[in-house]
């Protein structure tokens, strides 16, 4: 599909750097890339320099590939001459759709056709991306979680008119490119790991809303209890050892019937200005006077020794036969 061989890509091209370019940005200077990048905010470039200031120290300690350098970065002033060199390209548009739509059109015009673009969308489509391009079929979404220089997973999926071989090469790549890359099965609104988070984002505003639980209780209950266990393992797993020696089989008998207690609303609550200022109000007594950049190096920080921890006590739950049940 490519010209370029996943493990053999020198230079790439970022599209938008907002907070998820920019760590992108980040992750692929650590990784020994050159970094051409575009954005069309005045604030883009000064706002991109300080984050690489920042964070570089910290991915000096997680290690750097053999080239890595923070000054292997170029901004450019129009999109062509960012993506016009690139052996791959990351689009990281404004998450609207008609944007998101036009920006990979005009990526399409000014790149070779054999150069993957890779949309960093969080829930939109391929197929609907897609659809402007005259190359569609070099088009996958490469969806990362942030801070993309720190979380390993990026959720991969073609559209319809995606070939298999341009999903296998960025698969091939985001591995070669120390990225966790996690092919979906399928298209689907959201993809998986969004949809899992909504689904609890959705309860816990409707726990505020309803005064049911604080914001506090609500982070707390999540940070020191079920997600340190999903740091390792991921939910299924974890059920699966909630049934002791019986396993999953057991633990679905035992407390299958409850399945159909109405715990949970599926649906989102109205976004009231009560319940706003309950998640505001809340967030901010948990912060206690840290700025949002300070949360963010405490986060950093968290995650790169988080990082090496599971690293020595991983049951690497993406391995087995990738169909089976959970």
């Amino acid at each position: 599909m490519s010209a370029v061989e996943p493990g053999q890509v020198r230079r790439v091209g970022i599209v938008g750097a907002g907070v998820i370019g920019t760590g992108w940005a980040l992750h692929y200077l650590r990784m020994g890339f050159h970094v051409d990048v575009y954005d069309p905010a005045p604030r883009a470039y000064d706002d991109l320099r300080k984050a690489v200031d920042r964070v570089w120290p910290l991915l000096e300690r997680l290690g750097l590939r053999p080239g890595a350098a923070r000054d292997r970065v170029g901004f450019h002033p129009d999109l062509a001459a960012a993506v016009g060199p690139a052996e791959m390209v990351q689009e990281n548009a404004p998450e609207d759709g008609p944007v998101k739509r036009g920006v990979i059109a005009a990526i399409d015009r000014a790149t070779r056709p054999d150069v993957i673009i890779a949309s960093s969308t969080s829930g939109f489509p391929m197929t609907m991306l897609q659809d402007e391009c005259t190359h569609p079929e070099r088009c996958v979404v490469g969806h990362p979680f942030n801070p993309p220089y720190l979380i390993p997973l990026v959720e991969v999926v073609g559209g319809e008119k995606s070939d298999p071989a341009a999903v296998d090469w960025l698969m091939a790549f985001y591995a070669t490119a120390g990225k966790r890359p996690l092919r979906l099965s399928r298209e689907l609104p959201g993809f998986v790991a969004d949809r899992l988070q909504e689904a609890m984002w959705r309860e816990a505003l409707h726990m505020i809303a309803e005064g049911e639980a604080t914001v506090q209780e609500i982070d707390a209950s999540i940070a020191y209890g079920p997600g340190l266990r999903w740091a390792q393992m991921g939910p299924c797993l974890t059920f699966h050892l909630a049934g002791g020696d019986g396993g999953i089989a057991h633990m679905l008998d035992h407390f299958g019937p409850a399945l159909l207690e109405p715990w949970t609303r599926l649906t989102a609550p109205p976004l009231t200005s009560t319940l706003r200022q309950r998640l505001l109000d809340g967030c901010l007594s948990q912060a206690r006077g840290r700025s949002v950049a300070d949360l963010e190096r405490l986060r950093d920080e968290f995650l790169a020794e988080l990082l090496q921890l599971t690293g020595r006590y991983a049951v690497d739950p993406g391995a087995g036969e990738e169909t089976a049940a959970c």
